[in-house]
């Protein structure tokens, strides 16, 4: 480990290898070169992708080469960090004026998860991004999504437009009748207070459904 971890401080985390960096995080101290052998088994096992080892999960992925419970929780909470920075980063000065933009932003976040997640984009009547949100978490097919917090949000926010955006593991983009029904709740309640959602867009492993594309959204 020493060897990477000298590679960290003269050169920066930029110049470790996807390997050297599941290392890093993985080390408890600098003469551990366990997190070496770990880290091989755990892209291994991820099919040599970092898009991938967030789907191994907690349960398998503590028993990898005895890499135990707190290591994958580290593992776990540095992707859920990684992906948080992305979002903030995609989310700075950007602007929101069609389907292609939600996609854009929101692509690198949701794209490879293996469950859904469904985020808000809270716009300001110029279409720039004031914040990106995850409202809720579910499973492999779907997930329950409170109207209430979403509207609650956009008022705190000040926010004149909303968009929904969710991802289908399943690779269609195809909405559901359950994707359809929420459209029209935060649609509907947003008018009582003088907002507008903008569009619902679902993203799915390169492909993607926009409401207001398909006049389901006015």
């Amino acid at each position: 480990m020493k060897n990477i971890t000298d590679k960290l401080q003269s050169r920066g985390a930029q110049a470790l290898t996807d390997e050297e960096l599941l290392a890093v995080t993985l080390a408890e101290n600098s003469e551990d070169d366990s997190a070496k052998s770990i880290t091989a088994e755990l892209l291994k096992e991820a099919g040599g992708s970092l898009l991938r080892v967030e789907a191994i999960g907690l349960d398998r992925m503590r028993m990898i080469a005895g890499m135990g419970r707190l290591r994958a929780q580290k593992v776990l909470a540095a992707a859920e960090l990684g992906r948080r920075i992305s979002v903030a980063e995609a989310s700075v000065q950007e602007k929101v004026h069609s389907d292609k933009d939600v996609v854009r932003i929101m692509e690198p976040v949701l794209g490879a998860l293996q469950y859904e997640e469904c985020w808000a984009l809270y716009l300001a009547s110029s279409g720039k991004v004031l914040e990106s949100t995850r409202i809720s978490q579910g499973g492999v097919q779907s997930t329950v999504v409170d109207c209430k917090m979403v509207i609650r949000r956009a008022l705190e926010l000040l926010a004149p437009q909303i968009v929904l955006v969710h991802n289908h593991p399943s690779g269609s983009p195809e909405p559901s009748q359950q994707d359809i029904a929420l459209t029209e709740r935060v649609a509907e309640a947003a008018k009582l207070f003088d907002m507008r959602l903008l569009d619902h867009v679902i993203v799915a492993r390169g492909a993607h459904y926009s409401f207001r594309a398909h006049n389901l959204v006015k």
